[in-house]
């Protein structure tokens, strides 16, 4: 395996679905005075990337072993490396652990205390879950929501947990936009998939819905995103948040994107790109926000 096939699996586009939730839940823990070093921030998110890679990884190393992906499906080299670059796929698995245990093994050593530890063991078993077992969550209509809960939510839960070693049940609220953007990441994903999931057997919310359908709850899940994007900051923040609203108001065109979405497996690429982007810009954003109000030192 070469160092670029590694990265190719890792899949670095999709990283603002972790990088994201990460800088949220650091940016959190300093607007509201929690004792989180920065060495400790840097190591946090790390980790949270090199757990995404392992999910990345190990995904397409089960979606090959169980024929789900093909050279007929519309993917880029970059996102079916075990098709199209002639690779050992047991290389894949054993680089997926390995991100696993790095990513793992860096979140472990930034826990201070029980808290963290519980939110890091439950986001480590749906790593594995997500695809191993008899029944893996991708195969089932839970997919979205849980993505969404555990990367943009339990991400900057574990976060706080691991400045002071509380629960700070707060933190969720707060990433409700997170969470939605990232489960859209997984509707863009299943929605595009809707043939092929169900020849595969797989019982995802799109394959149960229909693409009509999907594409309804998929617009409507997008302007509840949208408005919590603008909204959610300002009430939080006050004036400061402001940032964050203005900043949302550039990006427009990319969620406007989202709105012509319709699912189609022949224009996955660029409704994959799409809906990454909209993450990265809009949550991007919001981050953005909580920066802007650290430095005006709203508590």
């Amino acid at each position: 395996m070469t160092a670029r096939q590694a990265l190719w699996l890792a899949n670095p586009r999709t990283w603002a679905a972790s990088a994201c939730p990460a800088l949220f839940g650091v940016c959190y823990c300093w607007v509201r005075g929690y004792p989180l070093s920065v060495i400790k921030a840097f190591a946090l998110t790390t980790a949270c990337i090199l757990l995404q890679s392992a999910v990345n990884t190990l995904n397409d190393y089960y979606d090959y072993m169980k024929g789900t992906d093909s050279a007929e499906d519309p993917l880029e080299a970059s996102d079916a490396v075990l098709i199209y670059e002639n690779l050992n796929p047991k290389s894949a698995f054993w680089l997926g652990l390995a991100f696993l245990a790095a990513g793992g093994a860096l979140g472990l050593a930034c826990c201070t205390g029980a808290v963290p530890l519980l939110v890091g063991l439950a986001g480590a078993a749906v790593v594995v879950l997500y695809s191993a077992g008899p029944l893996p969550i991708s195969y089932l209509p839970l997919g979205e929501l849980i993505s969404g809960v555990v990367m943009g939510g339990l991400i900057p839960l574990g976060i706080a947990g691991c400045a002071d070693g509380k629960w700070h049940p707060a933190v969720l609220v707060w990433s409700l936009p997170l969470i939605l953007g990232i489960s859209l990441i997984m509707m863009t994903n299943n929605g595009c998939d809707v043939e092929k999931d169900r020849r595969a057997a797989r019982r995802t919310l799109p394959a149960l819905l229909g693409r009509e359908s999907t594409v309804v709850l998929y617009r409507a899940q997008s302007v509840l995103w949208l408005l919590l994007l603008a909204v959610l900051p300002v009430l939080l923040l006050g004036m400061p948040g402001l940032i964050g609203t203005l900043l949302l108001a550039l990006c427009w065109r990319c969620f406007r994107a989202l709105l012509g979405f319709r699912l189609e497996p022949e224009n996955r690429i660029r409704q994959m790109k799409g809906i990454t982007a909209a993450n990265l810009l809009g949550n991007g954003a919001y981050v953005a926000a909580l920066a802007v109000s650290l430095l005006a030192g709203v508590r």
